[in-house]
């Protein structure tokens, strides 16, 4: 009786460890790869925020903001993890 116990359990746990490996785990990698991106945004680097604005990054801000410039003279504050992808990156300067 008590193996046949484990027995209905064993394609639950499957189950499980089918959807980790497949769903659960690649968007853990997914999020840590975006944070990253995030965290790495400067002044200078072209955007694109979720929302499907493309711009370009004038300062980076206290508080997780950004300011983008969307045109000439058209500036926004955006929150830093709106930004979807980086288009361009700019170089980090030689200290």
């Amino acid at each position: 009786m008590d193996g046949n116990a484990l027995a209905q359990f064993v394609p639950l746990i499957l189950i499980f460890a089918i959807m980790y490996f497949l769903l659960i785990r690649p968007q853990q990698k997914k999020m840590k790869e975006h944070q990253k991106m995030v965290e790495n945004l400067r002044r200078g680097d072209q955007v694109v925020t979720q929302g499907g604005l493309i711009g370009k990054v004038v300062k980076v801000k206290e508080g997780n903001e950004l300011e983008v410039e969307l045109a000439e003279g058209v500036k926004v504050r955006v929150v830093q993890n709106t930004i979807a992808q980086v288009i361009s990156k700019t170089e980090p300067a030689n200290s």
